[in-house]
């Protein structure tokens, strides 16, 4: 596929990391001579350069839906690129040494979509695995109470591991809401506070009214 769009251009050149990069000798669709070209892989996209210097591709691949086969050839270490189709192009390149070839095939398998997709997928699913069989021990102060004998609602030996804590809120000295209340004067005493506050109340209201009546003509 021939490149014209500028966009694409201008992803192939900018300073963001390759995948992978290097020289590989592409076979020419309608004679089938090699040529040396300097390729560069980012995402799904590989492009071809004709020379390392080069300002702009000559070309890109797509590898979305793509196949990548090895080439059953003497002296090259050969692989092709295959779409599904039946007037789909086949692209054969070639690497200079086995390592290459093998570091090649391996990153253009990975390259598109379809297989991130699975690896993604695979991952979740681990991970759901994982998260199932350490459910138990996530929280193991609890998993520590759930085993440990209890008695009258409390664990036993739960003080001496987890360290001492305060003796539950009795429940008259819980508020309405559930929370514990701030106040906790006994009855007796409450009494006595309303009774000297409430004559002191209706002390001042008598004078008040008392005012209020004289100043009447």
């Amino acid at each position: 596929m021939k490149l014209n769009e500028r966009s694409l251009a201008f992803y192939a050149t900018c300073d963001s990391p390759a995948d992978s990069a290097g020289f590989l000798y592409k076979r020419g669709e309608r004679h089938g001579a090699y040529h040396r070209r300097w390729f560069v892989l980012k995402g799904n996209m590989l492009f071809y350069f004709e020379e390392r210097e080069s300002r702009e591709p000559v070309g890109v691949i797509v590898l979305e839906g793509c196949t990548v086969e090895l080439c059953d050839s003497r002296g090259e270490f050969a692989f092709a690129i295959r779409f599904g189709g039946a007037k789909s192009r086949t692209y054969v390149l070639a690497a200079e040494s086995h390592a290459a070839m093998e570091a090649w095939v391996k990153a253009l398998s990975r390259a598109s979509f379809d297989y991130l997709r699975l690896v993604v997928r695979e991952l979740e699913q681990q991970l759901a695995r994982r998260e199932l069989e350490r459910a138990p021990e996530q929280d193991p102060e609890r998993a520590l109470e759930r085993r440990a004998p209890r008695e009258n609602g409390c664990a036993v030996g739960c003080e001496a591991e987890a360290g001492p804590r305060p003796p539950p809120v009795p429940p008259r000295c819980r508020a309405s809401g559930g929370e514990p209340a701030g106040n906790t004067t006994e009855p007796s005493a409450f009494s006595r506070l309303h009774e000297r506050y409430g004559s002191e109340v209706a002390r001042l209201r008598q004078q008040w009214l008392e005012r209020q009546q004289g100043q009447q003509p």
